[in-house]
């Protein structure tokens, strides 16, 4: 299982380090026979504006009953699940070779931890891609407020009347 922190930080990363980190991951993922952590699915995160955040999550040929997506004590769980199909269909699937399959469809976990302020909108599946949407809740005492200016005669007479 995948652990990831989902802040609105952004995290700041070495291309170097994450190569040597991947490397080190496959090496200690064949001494165990655990799948690497890079076996999890792929995503994107970005930020639409101040409060609205969006995930994309590489899911190829899954479909909505076999995901799993869950938020408990502020930890957002994506879960992959394969149905076992015993029909016609499935043994017909069997007998297909190979030449070459990149896309591996196989059980997996994700997991975000998130901040207290973010909460889930929206899911969505639609072409192998699962999308999250996200909003970042700002308190209202938190947010930029406006003061406005009035223009009060009897206010401009007053200074004027104490300057003097």
């Amino acid at each position: 299982m995948a652990y990831r922190s989902f802040s609105i930080i952004p995290a700041w990363s070495n291309h170097l380090i994450a190569d040597r980190f991947a490397q080190i991951d496959n090496l200690f993922s064949r001494m165990t026979g655990e799948a690497p952590v890079s076996d999890a699915p792929m995503y994107n995160l970005f930020q639409k504006d101040r409060e609205h955040y969006e995930m994309t999550v590489s899911v190829p040929g899954y479909t909505e009953d076999e995901l799993d997506i869950s938020v408990l004590n502020n930890q957002l769980t994506i879960r992959g699940n394969l149905k076992t199909e015993k029909t016609a269909h499935a043994a017909e699937k069997d007998a297909v070779t190979w030449l070459h399959q990149g896309f591996k469809k196989r059980e997996f976990s994700l997991s975000f931890n998130l901040e207290n302020r973010i909460s889930i909108q929206h899911a969505m599946l639609a072409n192998g891609l699962l999308k999250l949407e996200f909003t970042y809740d700002i308190p209202e005492k938190e947010k930029p407020q406006k003061v406005s200016i009035s223009s009060d005669t009897k206010a401009q007479n007053i200074l004027e009347h104490n300057v003097k």
